[in-house]
């Protein structure tokens, strides 16, 4: 079952520990850090803090229930999908302090991260799909946390690069098997296999992580096939 490829992992551990490799990240930088291209089109490293910290807003809202009264209240204002919600979110914050900016999102983050945990994996969750098991939604925070950290160049420490993409893997397996996604997959001791229509391929983990969370560079030679349906997180 998709279930038990996440089995071995702590999805509240890895979200404290993404949400810290950020936060360690962001606290060191300095003007023209913030300024600095990240790997999301347009984005420089401080509008990727701004989408994270404007997106507490729907993580909050997941919690207390309101879902359905945020998208409301997103639509009156003429933001209708989740490009134009991270975009609004964005916008929204690129004249104020970039200090104000930090702090909004390590404090509703963190209030997420401990309200999150202290529901725990099996509670169900508020969200834009349908009632969600909580744990299954923090390792979607937890990809996400870890696409923006690469995204922005955040720095992983050699030991703790085989564990992350390990779960990474997990995690991008999952979100494959629950979209019933049309691509196999089969994942050896270092690699993954994936085919869909007659062609194949052979990825090594952070190329099939990377292929999932749509980060794999225009240069790679993943057929756009594949490529396309492995692509589930982002």
């Amino acid at each position: 079952m998709a279930d038990d490829l996440l089995k071995d992992f702590n999805p509240f551990d890895i979200f404290d520990a993404e949400a810290a490799r950020l936060d360690r990240y962001f606290s060191g930088l300095d003007d023209a850090g913030w300024r600095r291209p990240s790997r999301c089109e347009g984005w420089s490293v401080r509008d990727v803090l701004a989408h994270l910290a404007g997106e507490e807003m729907y993580n909050h809202a997941c919690l207390d229930g309101t879902v359905q009264d945020l998208m409301g209240r997103l639509a009156d204002e003429g933001i209708g999908g989740y490009n134009d919600f991270n975009e609004w979110c964005v916008r929204a914050r690129r004249d104020l302090p970039v200090e104000d900016v930090l702090t909004e999102w390590r404090t509703k983050n963190g209030e997420t991260r401990a309200r999150m945990r202290e529901l725990g994996s099996h509670a169900m969750l508020d969200t834009m799909a349908g009632p969600y098991p909580v744990g299954q939604q923090a390792f979607h925070y937890d990809s996400e946390y870890a696409t923006h950290a690469d995204d922005v160049g955040a720095p992983v420490a050699g030991d703790e690069a085989d564990g992350r993409a390990l779960w990474r893997v997990a995690v991008g397996r999952f979100v494959l098997a629950e979209q019933d996604a049309k691509v196999q997959v089969e994942q050896t001791a270092e690699q993954i296999f994936a085919a869909v229509d007659g062609v194949t391929a052979t990825l090594s983990y952070p190329e099939f992580v990377e292929a999932t969370v749509g980060r794999l560079p225009a240069s790679h030679d993943l057929d756009p096939r594949i490529a396309s349906a492995l692509r589930c997180l982002a």
